[in-house]
């Protein structure tokens, strides 16, 4: 090599490995901002969200507004969005082919869901959460007039951001915004920035007192061949569970949408739908996040057969007419429920179940393997890990490609190396 070649090649990577250094500064500096942007909105969606509902715990007879309730949301996302408003799907769709993201998008969904909560929907936060952090990382990056490939990152960031400040799980907030838009491929070029964002976001909840959900299981039987065995068969009925709540919530929607085309009626009669039903079942565990009968299933409280339906039916009838949140909460109430009933039932450690349930549904509605492990881990820690392993595998295959986000891709298929490309049905 004479010196004008090697002259050549040493500033040629003096300039590459500067322009890397320089973009690992510029994503550090952008992911701390979102980090606290979003953190910081997190917050106070979380903070409101308690307020809101204890305060309808205590003044029960807000749930009689649920029908108005409905008509109001639709109101708002009718005279503010004006577009078709996909909740997350929305969000999925803007990282996948840059459809736009309204920057609006963030306070009405923070504003529909506590509405949502304060008559007693029943519905999640950390779905509302998703949308709000990808509308504010959006908003963002058209600001510091990035190209589309830069404001996918900053959509995922503000996703990680807002999941991590609300759930208080930064491993799996960081995976899951990169998982949940292709299943097969790993935005891979988003994990620091996204790593950042759920880590900043997190310790400013903590900060103003919003604290992690954490279980404990009193007791975790020995891994046995049976247990093993055992474990497996619950998954596959977990992951059968998840394909039925993804076609409930999938087909009453588009019933609802063909019989009522009217939305304003269709928000009445959904709204009084869960009002009584509410009245018919005599309880108001199954409204709001049911958060509450999520910790029982972890004390020993005998829960009913039948609670994990419910939850689907009041979760379907509410967000098909019009109510916003999130369906992740409801997925885990569903889980947890599911898996407590049928331990009680068998004499099997129905905390274990709960626990297994409440990821291997969340792997089932999501298709997220890793983040699903991720999210057990930091809920219940990682004495039970062949138990979650073994249930997060098989519900993942069982659940085929149904999904809650029909925006999002199956690039691979679950069963052979084949590359589909298709959507979650």
């Amino acid at each position: 090599m004479n010196y004008t070649e090697f002259k050549e090649r040493f500033f040629h990577k003096v300039d590459h490995n500067g322009q890397r250094a320089l973009s690992v500064v510029s994503w550090t500096i952008a992911a701390i901002f979102i980090g606290i942007v979003v953190g910081l909105f997190a917050t106070a969606f979380g903070l409101s969200m308690r307020y809101v509902i204890g305060f309808r715990e205590s003044h029960t007879y807000l749930i009689y507004l649920l029908p108005v309730g409905a008509v109001v949301i639709t109101f708002m996302y009718k005279q503010i969005l004006k577009v078709k408003d996909s909740g997350t799907n929305t969000v999925i769709a803007a990282i996948q082919s840059d459809e736009r993201l309204p920057f609006r998008l963030a306070p009405l969904i923070f504003i529909a869901t506590l509405l949502t909560h304060l008559v007693g929907g029943s519905a999640g936060r950390e779905g509302a959460a998703l949308q709000m952090g990808g509308a504010i990382g959006n908003g963002i990056g058209r600001v510091l007039k990035l190209n589309s490939t830069n404001k996918k990152t900053m959509i995922m960031c503000g996703m990680s951001a807002a999941f991590s400040a609300l759930f208080g799980t930064p491993m799996a907030a960081a995976i899951f915004s990169m998982e949940v838009v292709s299943v097969g491929i790993m935005h891979y070029a988003a994990l620091v920035p996204c790593v950042i964002s759920s880590l900043i976001a997190r310790y400013i909840a903590a900060h103003f007192g919003l604290t992690s959900e954490i279980y404990e299981i009193p007791h975790i039987p020995a891994f046995t061949i049976k247990s093993a065995i055992l474990i497996c068969v619950f998954a596959i009925v977990c992951g059968l569970a998840s394909i039925l709540f993804c076609t409930m919530l999938h087909k009453y929607e588009e019933f609802l949408s063909k019989k009522l085309t009217n939305p304003y009626i269709k928000a009445l009669i959904g709204g009084t739908s869960v009002l009584l039903l509410t009245l018919i079942v005599g309880t108001t565990d199954y409204n709001s996040t049911g958060t509450a009968v999520i910790a029982a299933c972890f004390t020993g409280a005998k829960i009913s057969l039948f609670a994990f339906l419910l939850k689907m039916i009041f979760t379907t009838l509410t967000l098909s007419c019009g109510y916003k949140g999130g369906e992740i909460v409801p997925t885990l109430f569903i889980g947890a429920t599911l898996g407590a009933a049928i331990g009680g039932t068998f004499n099997v450690s129905p905390e274990l179940l709960a626990a297994v349930g409440m990821g291997a549904l969340f792997c089932g509605v999501t298709n997220c393997p890793i983040s699903s492990l991720l999210i057990c881990f930091e809920l219940f820690g990682y004495e039970p890990m062949p138990y979650f392993l073994l249930a997060v595998a098989f519900s993942y295959w069982v659940s085929g490609y149904s999904g809650l986000y029909r925006a999002q891709k199956i690039v691979y298929s679950k069963y052979r190396s084949n590359y589909i490309d298709k959507h979650t049905l």
